[in-house]
C-alpha cells in the first residue's frame, strides 16, 4: 500500500476503475457501496473509534481535525445523523455505512474521486464502448474512470504479495482483502487456482489476527444480490475451506465488462494488420494500449485491463468483419 494514499482512496482506485463515470449503474453502486464501508475501516484503522464493552463509538474530535477528508465527513456525518449516541459494532457500523442513500453516494462518489483526481491518479477518459461498432456509429459518448495504470498496479501487486506469499500481512490489506471479497472483484485481481491459497490465507487470518476474526464473518452483500442478480456470476460451490471453519469464502464475479466490436474496414485483414486497425481505434478515444502478445489472437492491456482480441464478423446483409475485445480471464 502506498503511504501516501489512505484505505479508501487505495481500494477507490481498484473499485472505480472502468466504472462509468457519468451514471450510476448497478456496478457502480456496488462499488460506491464498499468505499463506504471502507471509510469506517479506514477511520477504524486510525483509531477514530473508542471501544464501548462490544461497541464502539466514534471519537468526539474526529470530525473536528484538519486533516479529515471529506469523503470521510460525508459518511460520517450522514450516520452521525442516524444515531445520537454513534455507538454501534463493527457490523453495525459497516452494514449502516452501505445502506445510506443513493444521493449521499453520489456525494461520496464526488469526494473520493476529486481526491484522487488532485493527486493526479484518476481520471475521465471515453469509455470503451464507444469504440465498439454500434456506440462508435451513433456518436454516443459515454465517459469511465481510468486510475493511474502505473499506481493501479503497485497497489494490486502489493496485495497480491502479501497474500499470496508467506509472511506477515498488514491490517490494510486484511481490509482490502474483504472489501475484495464483497465488492466482487476477487476474480479481476487473482486466478481461481490463486482463490484456493487467498481462502486458506484468509482463514488462517481469520484464526490469528483480532482485525480478521471481527471482520471476515461480516457479509454485506447480501442484502443487495437480489438487485445486481444479472450482473453477478456465483461460482457453483464455495472455495474450499478446511473443514469446520464455519466460514463459507464465496467469491462473486461481478460482470463489469461487455465484448466490445471493433469493425475493420478490410474484410480479410492479416493479424498484423488488425491489430494495428484496433489499436488505433482505442488510441484514438483516448485509451493506453500496450500489446502483450501478438498473434492471430492478440493479448492487449487497454488502460488497466487485459483483453484478447478475437477475430469476429457479424452477419446481415453485409459481413462486418472485425475483433471482439474480450475480458482474459485469469489462469
Amino acid at each position: 500500500m502506498m503511504a501516501d494514499l489512505q484505505l479508501t482512496q487505495s481500494f477507490s482506485m481498484l473499485a472505480l476503475n472502468a466504472q462509468r463515470s457519468l451514471e450510476m449503474t448497478t456496478a457502480k453502486k456496488v462499488a460506491l457501496r464498499c468505499i463506504a464501508a471502507a471509510v469506517i475501516l479506514e477511520v477504524y484503522l486510525d483509531k477514530g473509534f473508542t471501544p464501548t464493552k462490544k461497541q464502539i463509538a466514534l471519537k468526539k474530535d474526529v470530525l473536528e481535525q484538519s486533516h479529515t477528508m471529506l469523503y470521510q465527513e460525508i459518511i460520517l456525518k450522514s450516520l452521525a445523523r442516524q444515531n445520537a449516541k454513534k455507538s454501534w459494532d463493527l457490523n453495525t457500523w459497516l452494514k449502516k455505512a452501505t445502506m445510506l442513500p443513493g444521493s449521499t453516494l453520489k456525494k461520496l462518489e464526488q469526494a473520493v474521486s476529486g481526491s484522487l483526481k488532485e493527486l493526479r491518479l484518476l481520471e475521465e477518459i471515453p469509455h470503451l464502448l464507444g469504440c465498439d461498432l454500434y456506440f462508435h456509429s451513433a456518436g454516443v459518448s459515454i465517459k469511465e474512470y481510468r486510475s493511474d495504470i502505473q499506481e493501479y498496479s503497485s497497489i494490486s501487486e502489493s496485495i497480491r504479495a502479501e497474500i499470496l506469499e508467506d509472511g506477515p500481512v498488514t491490517d490494510e490489506t486484511i481490509c482490502m482483502l474483504w472489501l475484495l471479497r464483497e465488492s466482487g472483484c476477487m476474480h479481476d485481481f487473482f486466478s481461481r487456482n490463486e482463490l484456493d491459497i487467498v481462502s486458506a490465507r484468509m482463514y488462517k487470518l481469520y484464526q490469528g489476527a483480532p482485525l480478521a476474526t471481527a471482520l471476515y464473518p461480516i457479509r454485506i452483500h447480501r442484502g443487495i444480490e437480489l438487485a445486481v442478480k444479472q450482473f453477478f456470476r456465483m461460482k457453483k460451490g464455495a472455495v474450499k475451506t478446511q473443514a469446520g471453519s464455519g466460514l463459507n469464502f464465496l467469491f462473486p464475479v461481478l460482470e463489469r465488462s461487455q465484448a466490445v466490436f471493433i469493425d475493420m474496414e478490410a474484410m480479410f485483414s492479416n493479424s498484423a494488420a488488425r491489430l494495428h486497425d484496433v489499436k488505433q481505434r482505442l488510441e484514438s478515444n483516448g485509451h493506453t494500449v500496450t500489446v502483450l502478445q501478438e498473434g492471430q489472437i492478440p493479448t492487449i492491456k487497454i488502460d488497466n485491463i487485459v483483453y484478447q482480441a478475437i477475430p469476429h464478423a457479424i452477419y446481415g446483409r453485409v459481413p462486418i468483419h472485425g475483433v471482439r475485445l474480450i475480458p482474459k480471464p485469469l489462469i
